[in-house]
């Protein structure tokens, strides 16, 4: 037999991992995991041109890594199996700990001075009166699924909702994926107004693909 007979199957295998060599097919498919869209909304939230995205969807529907139903004029889509969305957060975890250059991004990116909280340990918490967790997107990612008992304080009207949290205790802050830079921003001016705050490690997207629990609209 040919050393060569299972060149077929490692082709197949090989078409999710052309699928995923995009940073732009990468973007994607962290926003979709946080929940269902539009082309137009995922476009606006990756923040790439929308004739772009709609071709990378198609590369990513190819490869069936994303599923799409139509609505009226709209077209949603959404990642196609949980279990991509597990796969997505080992193979980013397996890049932080084996790419040094992935890493030093990663912290210039985020910048510094801001500790995070693992989703493990904020699920222990979620009871205890003393944490109050603040979802910083938007309202409408909010009601697409949040981390049960969170409260919607969008970071563009974080400063001047400040009254409105309690000085005791802690905050813990999150955004969408894990690369968010919004939180971070978040806990750096809770800080800067005498509260004790935190991120959530990987934000919604890690705790979404820990199996914990979400809460919907």
């Amino acid at each position: 037999m040919s050393d060569f007979a299972e060149e077929p199957i490692y082709e197949q295998l090989a078409r999710l991992g052309k699928a995923l060599a995009s940073p732009v097919r990468l973007r994607l498919l962290d926003v979709l995991d946080q929940g269902e869209r539009t082309v137009e909304e995922l476009a606006e939230a990756a923040g790439i041109p929308l004739k772009n995205t709609s071709a990378q969807l198609q590369r990513l529907r190819a490869a069936h890594l994303v599923t799409a139903r139509r609505s009226g004029t709209h077209v949603h889509y959404r990642v196609a199996d949980p279990r991509i969305s597990r796969f997505l957060d080992e193979m980013q975890g397996l890049a932080y700990d084996r790419l040094a250059d992935l890493r030093a991004s990663v912290a210039v990116h985020l910048g510094g001075g801001v500790e995070a909280v693992a989703a493990g340990d904020l699920a222990e918490r979620l009871s205890d009166p003393g944490t109050l967790v603040v979802d910083v997107r938007s309202a409408e990612e909010y009601a697409r699924g949040h981390v049960p008992g969170a409260v919607s304080v969008p970071f563009e009207q974080l400063r001047d909702r400040l009254g409105e949290l309690p000085p005791d205790g802690e905050i813990v802050a999150y955004c969408g994926g894990p690369y968010c830079v919004v939180s971070p921003d978040a806990v750096r001016l809770l800080r800067e107004h005498g509260f004790e705050a935190r991120a959530l490690d990987g934000g919604f997207a890690r705790w979404h693909r820990s199996g914990r629990p979400v809460r919907r609209g």
